[in-house]
């Protein structure tokens, strides 16, 4: 079942997990070349260098690190992954980028993308074919990573005039993670067949693997995202409060 897995190797055992770190040297260089391009674009049109520099090195960190391999083994690691790119390193490699201007028509764009990709790549066939395949695989991350940067860089710098707009897609998006994980979590049965025979040596059934996936799916993202919807009404406020249109 498992020669066929494409990328960060066979599933782990406990005991061997520390050593299995992903040495891909491509993936270094690539990572590198991004981390070290965006920083030096930021720094010629006056933006935030240091923050883009440190959402890649998180992306690096969860693919790159032991956390690779045991997602090969766990769902809920795989979802951690994920939750680290899309919640940690894209909102950071977003802060770098020029804001949208007002009424940017990008918002909703974005938004739905995103949350096609979330869907998409954590319904059973598509997550499958993953484990089995590196284009498909590295299709999941460049898409969950794109749709994020896109979405955070809508959500975070948006005109104060566009507040109800940001409002209204961080809502949206944290009510549809928060639906996706409450489903994954309250299921009564395992939907992964990738999963049936690797969680038992970390001392879990498939279904408690995909629930505690869930779990780290529901709460960081619509914690997050609330905190995000704050912070939109609040500068909105001060505009408000200073006279300013923004």
């Amino acid at each position: 079942m498992w020669q066929r897995v494409a990328y960060c190797g066979l599933p782990p055992i406990p005991g061997e997990l520390v050593g299995r770190f992903n040495l891909d040297p491509l993936l270094v260089a690539v990572l590198a070349t991004l981390a070290i391009s965006q920083s030096n674009w930021c720094r010629t049109k006056g933006l935030n260098s240091t923050a883009p520099a440190i959402g890649w090195a998180v992306v690096g960190a969860v693919t790159l690190s032991p956390l690779c391999a045991l997602s090969v083994a766990l769902f809920s690691a795989r979802v951690a992954q994920h939750m680290i790119i899309l919640l940690v390193a894209a909102p950071l490699i977003a802060i770098g980028l020029p804001p949208p201007a007002r009424g940017s028509r990008t918002l909703w764009p974005a938004t739905i993308a995103f949350f096609a990709a979330l869907w998409a790549w954590h319904m059973p066939a598509p997550y499958d074919a993953t484990l089995h395949s590196i284009p498909l695989y590295w299709a999941m991350h460049a898409s969950l990573l794109g749709t994020s940067v896109l979405l955070w860089h809508e959500l975070i710098g948006h005109d104060a005039r566009d507040t109800i707009g940001a409002l209204g897609a961080g809502f949206a998006t944290s009510m549809q993670m928060g639906l996706l994980g409450a489903i994954l979590t309250f299921s009564g049965h395992a939907w992964f067949a990738g999963h049936y025979l690797t969680t038992e040596a970390w001392g879990l059934t498939p279904l408690d693997d995909q629930q505690l996936g869930g779990v780290l799916m529901w709460v960081p993202g619509g914690l997050l995202l609330l905190w995000i919807s704050l912070r939109s009404f609040y500068r909105a406020w001060r505009a408000m409060e200073a006279g300013q249109p923004a």
